[in-house]
């Protein structure tokens, strides 16, 4: 009963720990990546939902959860005023089923 317990919970942690986390900096010194929110959604990278918990999150697939402490977060983000200055170009979706990659080949920055 004790081993399956631990399975368990071990499973969960890891579920969690994989999950899309984010922080957002006061200063890009701070981040892992710069993001540039587009403005229409065929100029995005990656599609965006921000979900409510961070059970919700994804695991790279485009639900993040907002943490309030950098320390919760697993990628912290800061957001650019232009384009050229960002790693990544984002578009905040109002359907969680609409979120996802649209660009590949940026996927490995979220990882």
């Amino acid at each position: 009963m004790m081993k399956q317990l631990l399975i368990t919970f071990f499973v969960i942690l890891g579920m969690a720990l994989n999950a899309q986390t984010v922080f957002s900096t006061d200063y890009s010194s701070q981040a892992d990546i710069k993001v540039f929110v587009a403005k229409y959604e065929s100029q995005a990278d990656l599609k965006v939902f921000k979900v409510d918990y961070e059970s919700q999150a994804g695991t790279n697939d485009g639900n993040w959860f907002f943490t309030k402490y950098a320390s919760q977060a697993k990628i912290k983000i800061y957001f650019v005023d232009y384009e050229s200055q960002a790693d990544i170009k984002i578009f905040f979706v109002k359907y969680q089923s609409q979120a996802g990659w649209r660009n590949k080949s940026k996927q490995h920055l979220l990882y």
